[in-house]
This record gives C-alpha cells, sequence and structure tokens, in this order.
C-alpha cells in the first residue's frame, strides 16, 4: 500500500512532482520559469514531504532532485528581462540542495555560486529576495562554513550591495551574516569595503540614475554594454568623419549626468566579488567631484541609513578581528588603518564616529598584542611624522611645541644621514636581503622626516630658516638614497615660492581665499605659466621663467 505522501491526489508528492517535471520542460515557460506562482509552493511542499518521511525519505529524494536540478538550471538561466523575481525560488532549491545533498551526493558548491552571479547580482536591490537570502545564509551557516568555508568572502561585495540597496531593516541580519565574510584572503579588502558603505551608496545611486532601476539587471552587464557602442562611434567616425560626442564633457560637475562606466573607482565600487586587491580608488580623478557633488546634494535616506550603519558594522567587524583573527593580519590590519584616517566619506558625524572606533581599535590591539609595536615601529613613526606636519604641530598658536617636535625631527634626520653614511651596518655582506629591507624602510622613513619637516616650516614661518638648512644638508648628500635626495631638491625649491608652496604644503584644513592658495580641483580652469615647471619635470638648474607667484598675487 502506497504511503500519504505518494498517494495520488491534489497536494500528494506525485502531485507536486509532475507539476515541477512539467515545468522543467515547458519550453513556452523557458523565458520567464518563476512566472507561475504555483512552482514556488510546490518546491516547498516537496521539501516538507522528504522531511517528513519516514522509511521513504531516500526514495522521495531521489526521485525529486533530477527535476529539482533541472528547474534550477532553468531558472538561473532566464533572460535578464524577465518580470518574475526567481531569487526565493532559487533559495528554496538551494535549501533542498543542502538538506538532501548528501543523500544524492550531490555538491551544492556550484550551484550556491550560480545563485550569487546569475540571480542575487540582478536581484541585490529587492527588497524580499534580499531578506531571504541573509535569513538563508544564517540558518545554514553552519553548514557553509564547514562545507564551503570561501563562498561568503568571495562574494562579500555583493552582499554590501545588498545591504546598501535596502538600508537598515535589514541591519539587523547583515550583522548575523558580517563575520561569516571573514577571511585569510578578504580581512583587509572587507575592511576597506566596509569604510567605503557610504560611497558606495552613491555610486549604486549614480547607476540607478543612469541606467534605471537596480532590480533585473546585472551591473556588470550595464558596465559591459558602453563597449559596442564606442565601437561604433568609432567606426562611424572612420567612414563619415563625423566627430565621437564626448559625453564625459559635464561629468565632473553635474553627478545626474551618466555614469562614466571605465572609471577604475566604480568598477571597484561595483564589483560583486572580492578580488583580494585592497581598494586604491581614493586617488582615481573622478573621486573629488563625486564626494563634491554628494556633498553638496541632499542626501538620500539611504545614504544617511548608510552613514549610521557603517560605523556600526565597523565596530562589529573590528570586535572579531580581535577576537578570532591572529597576530599577523592585525599586524597587516593596523597600517592599513590608519592610511583611512584621512580618506573617508566627508561627513562630519561620520568621520567622528569612524575616527573614534579607528582609535579604540588600535589600542586594543596593542593592548592584546604588545608585540605588534615592535613589529610596527617604523609604520607608526612615519604616520606620526605624517600627523606633525600635516597638522602643523597642532595650530598656529603651538609655537614652542612646533619648535620642540621640530628639533626632534632634525635630530632623527640627522642621525639616519650619518647611519647611512656608515653604509647602515657591517654584516652587509652576511644578510643582504636584511640590508636591502633596512635601507629601503630608512629611505621611506626619511621621507616622511623631510616632508614634515617642510611642512612644519610653510605652517610656522619662523622655524624656514632652520628647514632650509636641514634640507640644503641633504641635497648636498652624496650618499643619501636618491627618493630622499630629490624630495629635499623639490621642497627647497617650494620653499622659495612661498606662495604656491602654502598651497601645496600648507595645512589641509580650509584656510580661505588668501595669497597662494589655490583650490586644485579648479586646476582646470586656472592659469598654470607661474608653475615652476622645474619642480614637476624633474629639471637641474634655475627655473625658466622670470618671474614667480608673488608677481601675480597680492602680498597683503
Amino acid at each position: 500500500m502506497a504511503s500519504p505522501e505518494l498517494a495520488a491526489g491534489d497536494g500528494s508528492y506525485d502531485f507536486h512532482l509532475r507539476s515541477l517535471s512539467a515545468a522543467s520542460r515547458d519550453s513556452a515557460a523557458a523565458a520567464d520559469p518563476a512566472s507561475d506562482p504555483n512552482l514556488l509552493d510546490s518546491v516547498r511542499r516537496m521539501c516538507e514531504m522528504c522531511k517528513e518521511a519516514k522509511g521513504s525519505s531516500d526514495e522521495m529524494v531521489a526521485r525529486a532532485f533530477p527535476v529539482m536540478s533541472k528547474l534550477f538550471q532553468r531558472c538561473a538561466a532566464a533572460p535578464t528581462q524577465s518580470v518574475a523575481s526567481s531569487g526565493v525560488l532559487l533559495l528554496t532549491i538551494l535549501q533542498f540542495f543542502l538538506d538532501f545533498g548528501e543523500a544524492v551526493l550531490h555538491d551544492a558548491d556550484g550551484s550556491l555560486r550560480t545563485f550569487f552571479r546569475s540571480c542575487l547580482s540582478r536581484e541585490f536591490a529587492d527588497p524580499i529576495v534580499a531578506k531571504r537570502t541573509l535569513e538563508f545564509l544564517i540558518v545554514n551557516k553552519t553548514k557553509i562554513l564547514n562545507s564551503f568555508p570561501t563562498l561568503i568572502p568571495q562574494f562579500f561585495p555583493l552582499l554590501l550591495k545588498l545591504i546598501a540597496s535596502n538600508g537598515e531593516r535589514l541591519e539587523r541580519k547583515f550583522s548575523e551574516v558580517l563575520p561569516l565574510m571573514m577571511s585569510a584572503g578578504s580581512f583587509l579588502p572587507l575592511f576597506l569595503s566596509l569604510m567605503d558603505l557610504p560611497m558606495l551608496v552613491v555610486a549604486l545611486e549614480k547607476v540607478e540614475r543612469s541606467s534605471g532601476t537596480l532590480i533585473g539587471s546585472s551591473i556588470a552587464t550595464i558596465q559591459k554594454s558602453a563597449a559596442p557602442e564606442m565601437l561604433l562611434a568609432l567606426m562611424d567616425e572612420a567612414y563619415t568623419g563625423s566627430a565621437i560626442e564626448d559625453a564625459s564633457g559635464n561629468a565632473g560637475s553635474d553627478d545626474s549626468g551618466p555614469l562614466d562606466l571605465a572609471d577604475p573607482m566604480f568598477l571597484d565600487l561595483l564589483k560583486d566579488e572580492n578580488d583580494g586587491i585592497a581598494a586604491k580608488h581614493w586617488t582615481s580623478p573622478t573621486i573629488s567631484s563625486t564626494l563634491q557633488a554628494a556633498v553638496n546634494s541632499p542626501q538620500s535616506d539611504r545614504l544617511k541609513q548608510s552613514l549610521k550603519m557603517a560605523p556600526r558594522f565597523l565596530t562589529l567587524y573590528f570586535a572579531t578581528a580581535l577576537r578570532d583573527v591572529n597576530d599577523s593580519l592585525l599586524c597587516a590590519l593596523i597600517p592599513v588603518v590608519m592610511s583611512r584616517y584621512a580618506a573617508m566619506f566627508p561627513d562630519k558625524v561620520y568621520s567622528f564616529e569612524v575616527r573614534k572606533r579607528l582609535s579604540d581599535f588600535i589600542l586594543a590591539a596593542f593592548q592584546r598584542s604588545p608585540d605588534i609595536i615592535a613589529l610596527l615601529k617604523t609604520e607608526l613613526a612615519l604616520h606620526l611624522c605624517w600627523a606633525i606636519g600635516e597638522h602643523g604641530a597642532g595650530g598656529k598658536n603651538r609655537k614652542d611645541v612646533a619648535r620642540e617636535l621640530f628639533e626632534n625631527l632634525e635630530l632623527l634626520l640627522y642621525e639616519n644621514l650619518a647611519t647611512s653614511r656608515l653604509g647602515l651596518s657591517q654584516d652587509t655582506g652576511f644578510d643582504p636581503m636584511g640590508a636591502s629591507s633596512r635601507k629601503s624602510s630608512q629611505a621611506r622613513l626619511l621621507c616622511f622626516v623631510v616632508t614634515a619637516i617642510a611642512k612644519l616650516a610653510t605652517f610656522h614661518n619662523e622655524l624656514l630658516p632652520r628647514a632650509r638648512v636641514s634640507l640644503a644638508k641633504v641635497a648636498r648628500s652624496r650618499t643619501s638614497d636618491r627618493r630622499v635626495w630629490q624630495r629635499a631638491c623639490d621642497y627647497l625649491g617650494l620653499l622659495n615660492e612661498p606662495a604656491i608652496c602654502l598651497s601645496v604644503l600648507g595645512p589641509s584644513a580650509a584656510q580661505g581665499n588668501g595669497p597662494g592658495i589655490v583650490n586644485w580641483s579648479e586646476g582646470g580652469t586656472k592659469m598654470v605659466a607661474h608653475i615652476p615647471f622645474y619642480l614637476l619635470a624633474e629639471q637641474k638648474g634655475a627655473p625658466i621663467h622670470d618671474f614667480s607667484f608673488d608677481d601675480l598675487l597680492p602680498t597683503e
């Protein structure tokens, strides 16, 4: 006698199996297989029946698996223009694969990656799909960590796009998934991506304004769509002589303009998978104009929420790192943390909250592993030198402090110059790689010291004579590193041009519109004939012109 689960009739196992089998074979439904609402119910009922069955469970799973697999492949391969969302249906089938994969010897790794690449990359902004995805990862986190440990770390950029699009309503669920994103290969890139969460929102909104809704088409597809159009434009120019329209003419001034799909900043921000490379888009030419447009425009609800969420995510990230990460990764993270103090989204409240968390983490890391201080002594010295020069030893009113710090920098400079004349050490033949590493580290430190001396003298004019003496000693030295020598020569030239020196080496805080204050973001509209080109082109000798900045700008 057949079991109740296998008996014929509506709602029975055989009924749902026939329904799914027909849907997986129906060529008319191939363009949009998820459009049938009964499919999701049938998949759910079959999963429940297989779990509830006692003696016939293996037989039911064996009969259902080929149908489920075929339906999964058809939904994943559905065209991007499909009207119905396939995300929830695919997640339900994935749950079947994880629950019963061992019974049919099925490895779900390929299916999981297919879901992320083919479905979630198009539907991460869909609130229902986003919520179900996070719930799926939370329910199966133990199995995923044990069987597929690289899955979530590989796709953490896509999950960050998910939370950037959906905001605070999914923050709690995302916070449960965040620790799963951390691995040896994703540890540093994840920190940088969390720091850039507000910038990710800006980039997504820029895509939305340029290409429409974020739901239904992969951003990677949008990025690739520009190439054929450019090729056609080049062919048209070659055969007809018509000029290619410049689509980027107003991109820097109007944030609502089309997205520059070739810009590396946006390509890095909008990627779906972790490539293991630390983000470098803060040096992109587009970043300043994009940030300026975002700051000057009213903040969207998504951007406001990301500015609140990012510091809380960083708190969770640092807590997990201090609990689970080894000293080697912590040692690699601290210099990256220091480098981001001055590179973050320019919102006052956000910057304060993030900098507080960065400082707290560094102190906690030193308390947990004091040995890191010895390993990072050079890096700490570099950042301290940078901070002294960048902030003018505390301000215009800190004359005594500035003089004391300047004297310490002088002493550090002279001691290292003397050491370089002695050849660093006497055992260079015994340990050539160690000597080379020490020499490179020393040259890097001296570059920071020379820069700090020049910046302090620019900020506190009474130190200018001593700064010229110090830099001249480096410039006259025949044994100093080429990079240090070149930097000293450049700064000596800049100190002879007080106005431009104040703009280049002066403090980063707003200084008004006095003489020598140049807004370099407007450099494309300014005259540049007065710039000492021998500095920029690394030419030797005196300037090739007979006028200076003082001739063009008022001295009062």
